[in-house]
C-alpha cells in the first residue's frame, strides 16, 4: 500500500482504471502490508470517533455555555455555523497539504489540532477565545473530513462501501456518545460544563497516537521495500483532469449541493435539537439522550446503508427515502415535540444516514484516488459553504418568533431541496468524463 505524497493512479484516459497500479506506487508494498492495513483501519476508526464530539458535546450544554459566557441567541446561532465555516475554509487546503506532506501526516496533525482545541476551549473565559479554540479543533476535523474518503479509496479500493460504513459508524458513535454522556459527565464533575466538554480531548490524544503509528510504520515499510527491490523508473504523474473539469462538472456541483444540504440538516440537528426538546418541557438529561438516539441510530445503519449505496447503480431512490424520514421527523416536532419525542428522534436518526451515503458517493463519482481527493475537497468545501447560513437562520428565526414552528418549516423546505440534489448527485456519472 502506498502512502506516498504523489498519487500515481492511472489517469482517466488509461485503460482499465481499476487495474493494479504501477510498480512505482504498489498497492501492497511488502510483507508488512497486513499490519499496516490494520493500523490504518484502527486509525480511521479512532479519527472518526473524534470528528463530532467538538460539536455534539456542546449541544446539550449550549444553554449553560450561553449563560456563563453571555451569548445572545444570534451569537449562539453563529456558534452552530462555525463548524461549517471551518470545514469549508480549512477543508479546501487538504489536497495541497496531502501532496506536500502525505495524507497520513496531515490527518495526524489534524487530530493534534482537535485535541489542543478541545482542551483550550474548556479554559475559555469569553466568547472570542471560545470561538477561536473551537475553530482550531474544527480546522483539524476539516482536513480529516476531506482525506478520509481519499485514504479509503487508495488503501481499500475494493471495499469502499464497507470501509466507509465502518468509519461512518465510528463517526456516528462519537457524535451520539458525546451527546449522551456529556451532561451526566458534567454533573458528576460538579456541574462544570468546562470539564464536561474538555475531557473529550482525551480520545483525541488516542487518535494522534494511532496516526503517528501509521506514519512511522508506513515509512518503515516503504524504506524496507525500497531496499529489497530494484527501483522502477518513475512513471509520469497522472494528468490533473479532475481539477480541469471539476468546476464545469454538473455531477460535482450536484454532489456539492447535496453534501451542503445534508450538512445543513445535520448541523441544525446537532446545534438545536436538544434545545427544541428542552423548550418542549423535556429535561436536559433526557434531551441529551434523545439527541444521542438521533445521532446514534446511524451507528448500526452505517454497516448497511453505504454498502447498499455502492451496490446500487443510482443512489437517488435511497436518498429520497432517507429525506422523507427527515420530513416526517420535522412534522412530528411541529405537532407533538413532547408526546412523540422518541419517534421523532428515530426518524431524524434515519435521515442522518445521508452523510455516509454522501461520503460513499465521493468514491463512486471518480475513477481514481487522484480524482477522489479533488472531488472530496470540492464537494465538502463547497458543501459546507452552502450549509453556513442554515444553523444561524434557525437561531434567528427562533429568537424572532419565540417558538420552533417557523424554523421547522425552513428545515422542511431545505429537505425538499436535498431530495432534488440527491437524485441528481446519485446518477451513474464520473467527473473524469466531464459529466
Amino acid at each position: 500500500m502506498s502512502l506516498a505524497k504523489h498519487d500515481r493512479t492511472p489517469g482517466p484516459g488509461a485503460p482499465a482504471p481499476e487495474a493494479a497500479p504501477p510498480r512505482t506506487a504498489p498497492a501492497t508494498p511488502g510483507p508488512a502490508t497486513p499490519v499496516l492495513l490494520w493500523l490504518i483501519t484502527a486509525g480511521l476508526v479512532l479519527a472518526a470517533l473524534n470528528l463530532r464530539p467538538a460539536i455534539s458535546a456542546l449541544a446539550p450544554l449550549l444553554e449553560e455555555v450561553r449563560a456563563d459566557l453571555g451569548m445572545s441567541g444570534t451569537v449562539a446561532g453563529l456558534l452552530t455555523s462555525v463548524p461549517a465555516l471551518c470545514f469549508a475554509v480549512f477543508g479546501v487546503t487538504a489536497p495541497a497539504l496531502s501532496r506536500r506532506y502525505g495524507p497520513v501526516a496531515v490527518v495526524a496533525a489534524g487530530m493534534a489540532a482537535v485535541t489542543a482545541g478541545l482542551a483550550l476551549r474548556s479554559l475559555a473565559g469569553g466568547t472570542g477565545v471560545f470561538l477561536a479554540s473551537s475553530a482550531l479543533a474544527l480546522a483539524g476535523i476539516a482536513v480529516a473530513n476531506v482525506l478520509m474518503p481519499v485514504i479509503v479509496k487508495r488503501c481499500f479500493p475494493d471495499r469502499i462501501g464497507s470501509m466507509t460504513g465502518l468509519y461512518s459508524m465510528a463517526l456516528s458513535l462519537g457524535a451520539a456518545g458525546a451527546g449522551a454522556v456529556t451532561v451526566p459527565l458534567a454533573s458528576a464533575l460538579g456541574d462544570s460544563w468546562r470539564l464536561g466538554i474538555g475531557l473529550w480531548a482525551v480520545p483525541g490524544a488516542l487518535a494522534v497516537t494511532a496516526w503517528l503509528a501509521v506514519l512511522i510504520r508506513g515509512r518503515a515499510t516503504r524504506t524496507a521495500t525500497a531496499g529489497a527491490t530494484p527501483t522502477a523508473p518513475a512513471a509520469p504523474a497522472a494528468p490533473d483532469t479532475a481539477r480541469l473539469t471539476l468546476r464545469r462538472s454538473p455531477t460535482a456541483w450536484a454532489l456539492a449541493c447535496f453534501f451542503g444540504l445534508q450538512a445543513t440538516a445535520a448541523y441544525i440537528i446537532m446545534g438545536w435539537l436538544p434545545q427544541i426538546y428542552r423548550d418542549a418541557g423535556i429535561s436536559a438529561g433526557t434531551a441529551g439522550v434523545l439527541f444521542a438516539v438521533a445521532m446514534g441510530l446511524s451507528v448500526p445503519l452505517s454497516f448497511v446503508v453505504p454498502p447498499l449505496a455502492t451496490r446500487m447503480r443510482t443512489q437517488g431512490p435511497l436518498l429520497t427515502v432517507l429525506a422523507l424520514s427527515g420530513l416526517a421527523g420535522y412534522t412530528g416536532l411541529w405537532l407533538a415535540p413532547h408526546g412523540g419525542a422518541w419517534a421523532w428522534a428515530i426518524l431524524l436518526g434515519i435521515a442522518n444516514c445521508a452523510f455516509p451515503v454522501a461520503l460513499a458517493m465521493i468514491g463512486l463519482r471518480a475513477r481514481s484516488s487522484h480524482g477522489v481527493v479533488r472531488l472530496s475537497a470540492f464537494a465538502q468545501s463547497t458543501g459546507y459553504l452552502i450549509s453556513l447560513p442554515g444553523p444561524l437562520v434557525v437561531g434567528v428565526l427562533n429568537e424572532a418568533t419565540g417558538d420552533w414552528h417557523l424554523p421547522l418549516a425552513f428545515m422542511a423546505a431545505l429537505m425538499v431541496l436535498q431530495i432534488i440534489a440527491g437524485v441528481l448527485a446519485g446518477r451513474d456519472r464520473h467527473i473524469e468524463d466531464g459529466a
